[in-house]
């Protein structure tokens, strides 16, 4: 493999990996648990919605992270993690 070739491949490695970090970091199954004591104010619907006000994961977390602190007790760090990541991986796909 010439220089040329592996330039290109690590490249290519790099970018992969860089694709990731944004990624969500908890887990979609337990967010999707978590996520049911939302739904005794309201469904699903405005994830879907076409005026949806967020825009970007972290903004996905920053909303979860808002409305976690009406919960008694606080949703923990591990619940927003979980919650963002079956939000982003259902609905909103960013």
């Amino acid at each position: 493999m010439n220089s040329r070739n592996r330039l290109i491949g690590v490249m290519t490695g790099v970018l992969l990996l860089a694709g990731c970090a944004d990624a969500p970091k908890g887990d979609p199954v337990r967010g999707m648990e978590v996520h049911k004591v939302c739904l005794n104010c309201h469904g699903t619907e405005l994830y879907t919605s076409p005026t949806r006000k967020i825009k970007s994961l972290d903004a996905l977390r920053r909303d979860v992270v808002r409305w976690g602190d009406y919960y008694a007790p606080a949703m923990s760090e591990q619940d927003v993690d979980d919650m963002t990541a079956y939000l982003n991986r259902d609905f909103y796909k960013f």
